[in-house]
């Protein structure tokens, strides 16, 4: 008896190799994809204006990474105690407004290094919902160069203009946004996935046009260029697994179990067979320096980490091109 949707999911080709370097930006489910990678030692840059959902504040912060554009005081609004960017996540918030800037600039500096040389860029999109500053705005939460925003940073609701991006809209943003990257970095190749993550807060009918609106778009253009990709990570999710104990508590955000299994069919799809076991060495390594012993001062314990050591100084050695010093050290007890 099959118990789960066959879903044929097309290899990457070229596959994604440790000595690449990889971009991703996003939804919240970026960053399970993200931090699973940078687990593992893969050259990882995500989210430098922090999560972002809709395509159109994707495709500005991408634009920003190319120009290199560097924010000034006027890009800031003071609420809450905090100083503000209406294009960043609140982790740049500070209560410092020179803070809060440098903070964001740096990303922006970094990321604009970063982009140039970069081999994979992963975009994940979370929702086709758009949201502007409506025209009542107050005059101190307006800014000087624009009125999109990607981030309420919980300003109250009224202050918004809430828009359903239709399909010839986020086309022809990402499609203008996609030549620009080609040309900044003629090298790049762009996977793009739909997050699994399900936007209750707009209704479960709002939640499936917002989605669908995304998937057409983005299928439109893979087929249009030849180094765009898709990974099913929503199809995996909502087709495949199709079942609420695969989500949280607020049966909104994919749990565990389905992270897991979309990161082993990422892996098994878009790495090469010396890539998986190299990764899943590297695994090894990393819950081992992560394991809290029962008993430190142990002989059992001293072995295990003499052992770990040996395998840790191999890998170094074999794979100078990555990192292995924190695990290193750890082993060695310094």
């Amino acid at each position: 008896m099959q118990f789960f949707s066959n879903i044929h999911i097309k290899p990457l080709q070229p596959t994604i190799a440790y000595h690449n370097r990889l971009l991703l930006t996003g939804s919240c489910f970026t960053e399970h994809i993200g931090n699973h990678l940078q687990d593992v030692k893969f050259n990882v840059l995500q989210n430098p204006n922090g999560i972002l959902f809709d395509p159109l504040s994707v495709c500005r912060s991408l634009v920003s990474y190319i120009h290199n554009k560097q924010y000034t005081e006027d890009d800031l609004f003071y609420f809450n105690e905090c100083w503000h960017s209406w294009q960043h996540h609140s982790r740049f918030s500070n209560p410092d407004k020179a803070q809060c800037l440098a903070t964001i600039n740096q990303s922006q500096q970094a990321a604009h290094e970063y982009l140039e040389k970069t081999d994979w860029l992963i975009i994940t999109l979370g929702s086709s919902f758009a949201y502007k500053l409506s025209q009542q705005v107050p005059a101190e939460l307006k800014t000087a160069s624009t009125h999109d925003v990607a981030n309420c940073h919980k300003v109250p609701a009224q202050v918004f203009e809430k828009h359903l991006c239709s399909i010839e809209e986020t086309v022809t943003a990402i499609d203008a946004t996609i030549h620009q990257l080609f040309h900044f970095n003629p090298a790049l190749r762009i996977i793009f996935t739909i997050s699994p993550v399900r936007h209750l807060r707009d209704g479960v009918v709002e939640n499936n046009r917002s989605k669908a609106r995304l998937i057409e778009s983005v299928h439109h253009l893979v087929n249009k260029f030849d180094k765009l990709y898709y990974f099913p990570a929503y199809e995996l999710v909502i087709d495949v697994l199709r079942d609420y104990r695969f989500y949280d508590i607020d049966l909104a955000h994919p749990n565990y179990a389905a992270t897991q299994y979309v990161l082993e069919q990422f892996s098994a799809n878009c790495f090469d067979p010396l890539t998986i076991q190299l990764m899943d060495e590297i695994k090894k390594i990393v819950i081992a320096k992560n394991h809290k012993p029962f008993n430190p001062a142990s002989q059992q314990h001293n072995d295990f980490l003499t052992s770990m050591l040996t395998k840790a100084n191999a890998l170094q050695e074999q794979n100078p091109h990555l990192d292995f010093s924190s695990e290193i050290n750890y082993f060695s007890g310094r």
